[in-house]
């Protein structure tokens, strides 16, 4: 199976979209996503867009490892480290700036190469996104406000839209704020007006490639990320982001490691406490975006190679043929 979406067009792209296909690539945390497209990249003559939400932000490069510069200056990416900690990224601003990248790209002949773990914003390019109406600035100000008063905000988002609810855990802060502004602004949940449909799907082809490797093999990478991480910095980088005084419920400050590391910088773990407890997150975190794609993206092609030097030939072998000369 060559991994060709139902939802796109043709590679043609009979829906206005002319250009190569977009290559997607999804895989869980540290399974070698960043390494295999930047191979397709230099090989297709392609343009890395990033699909994950924390490697949007630009202060946090060693944490959510981003690509080094050696690697962006090998090959062009977009959208790393475009916005800046104090700001929220959400999946609407993101897919907004991707499709903008995935026509630049295709205007220049170029593969856009779309890799990341983050699945809902895969699923908001295929299956558009809904159009949810500007939120007015006091009832934004009036939810927010329900949060820094500490108010059980999954309960108030319960006896507003039980549905809605029962999908988000309690600690998923920002989606929970983000269904009762809906609520509050609208008298409607979020479910009913991404039912509704809105915004339209990604013009043109697409083919999905899911990394997933032996969970052993996952997992020994994820210990050997994190120790890497502290070698690189990644107690400054913690240590840098403090400093800036955020609020503390920006996605940012959520990313896996700020709060062990910060924990750590506190006195309130060691150095090898720390190293423990970002590791097990990030297992956690990898478990969850493995359920992820099982449940959503079975139709894509499954990729589960020992050694991620395997991935980028694979991938290649799957494409359309007649397509694969560099530049397009």
């Amino acid at each position: 199976m060559a991994g060709t979406l139902p939802r796109t067009g043709d590679p043609d792209n009979s829906q206005g979209a002319a250009g190569p296909p977009a290559i997607l690539l999804a895989g869980p945390t540290a399974s070698g996503k960043s390494r295999t497209a930047l191979v397709l990249a230099q090989t297709l003559g392609g343009t890395i867009i990033n699909c994950d939400s924390m490697q949007v932000y630009r202060e946090l490069r060693i944490l959510t490892a981003r690509p080094p510069p050696q690697d962006e200056a090998a090959a062009p990416h977009r959208l790393y480290g475009s916005v800046p900690a104090a700001q929220v990224s959400n999946v609407a601003s993101w897919r907004a700036d991707a499709l903008k990248a995935i026509a630049e790209a295709r205007a220049a002949g170029r593969w856009p190469i779309l890799v990341g773990g983050t699945g809902l914003y895969f699923g908001s390019l295929l299956g558009g996104l809904a159009e949810v109406p500007e939120i007015p600035p006091p009832v934004r100000a009036r939810v927010r406000a329900w949060g820094e008063e500490g108010a059980p905000l999954h309960d108030l988002l319960r006896a507003r839209d039980p549905a809605l609810a029962a999908r988000l855990e309690p600690g998923d802060r920002q989606r929970i704020l983000r269904g009762l502004e809906v609520w509050e602004a609208t008298g409607r949940s979020l479910l009913d007006l991404q039912r509704a449909g809105g915004l339209p799907a990604l013009p043109g082809a697409a083919l999905g490639f899911v990394l997933a490797p032996p969970r052993d093999v996952l997992l020994r990478r994820i210990e050997r990320r994190v120790v890497a991480m502290v070698e690189e910095g990644a107690r400054e980088e913690v240590m840098a982001l403090l400093a800036l005084r955020l609020d503390p419920a920006l996605p940012a400050m959520r990313a896996l490691g700020v709060a062990q590391f910060a924990a750590h910088l506190r006195g309130e773990l060691t150095l090898a406490q720390a190293i423990e407890a970002v590791a097990i997150a990030t297992r956690q975190y990898a478990k969850r975006q493995m359920t992820w794609f099982r449940g959503r993206m079975l139709p894509w092609s499954w990729i589960d190679a020992q050694h991620s030097e395997s991935y980028a030939a694979e991938i290649l072998s799957k494409l359309p043929k007649g397509r694969l000369t560099p530049g397009f």
